[in-house]
């Protein structure tokens, strides 16, 4: 007989992985299975979650579907179809906003902590990144210069200007994690801040601000004058 999820090991169950581990450590029928909660008889939810990808062909393909549509698969009700539904539409317009923000002039860090967050909250490990802006100071991209180490915020102007060059980019905004959610820059993270700030004068490139990310809640350099 099939072994339920209550019995697994703990940290192998789906909702307490996620909290263990972070929500990057999950496949898609492990996040698929917290969405539908519950299994069927002699199914549980992962192997639901399995089944459903595998009939739809992908996750891509299975969020296109109407609710009608989910209904046909052998374990889907009408509930669980809703709950997908709703889940995968408000994906769709998280991703919408992002665009929308992506053609936007940035003005206030808010507006760049609402881009960022959602990729570095859930992180366990440190992750330094650089979001790329245009003459008009829109986003044009977002790249990981450096992450996995406790020492990730340590990079050097090379590793992040030649990025910057490769995409064109008139300015920079700084951004990395503390998972531990202390919003307090650490002294390292303030030396290395102005030195990328410095040479960000002789490639004529502006550094614009440097947040740091704790959860959902961030702290701006420029904001605490430590740019």
């Amino acid at each position: 007989m099939l072994m339920s999820v209550k019995e697994m090991p703990l940290d192998e169950r789906p909702r307490e992985k996620l909290a263990l581990r972070g929500v990057q450590n999950l496949s898609d029928a492990e996040l698929l299975a917290i969405i539908l909660r519950t299994g069927t008889k002699g199914k549980n939810v992962i192997t639901l979650s399995l089944e459903l990808l595998s009939s739809a062909g992908n996750l891509a393909k299975l969020s296109m579907m109407s609710r009608k549509e989910l209904q046909s698969f052998s374990g889907i009700g009408k509930d669980k179809a809703i709950t997908l539904n709703a889940a995968f539409e408000l994906s769709r317009r998280c991703l919408t906003q992002e665009k929308t923000l992506s053609k936007k002039k940035i003005t206030d860090p808010q507006e760049v902590a609402d881009f960022l967050i959602p990729m570095l909250r859930d992180k366990t490990h440190e992750v330094f990144m650089i979001v790329c802006l245009n003459a008009a100071n829109q986003i044009i991209s977002s790249r990981v210069i450096s992450e996995g180490t406790l020492d990730s915020s340590i990079v050097t102007p090379r590793d992040v200007f030649r990025v910057a060059i490769e995409q064109e980019a008139k300015s920079i905004i700084l951004a990395h994690n503390h998972p531990s959610g202390n919003l307090e820059p650490s002294e390292d993270d303030i030396k290395i801040t102005k030195i990328l700030c410095e040479a960000g004068k002789y490639m004529n490139i502006q550094v614009f601000d440097h947040l740091l990310i704790a959860g959902n809640s961030f702290t701006s350099f420029l904001e605490r004058k430590l740019i």
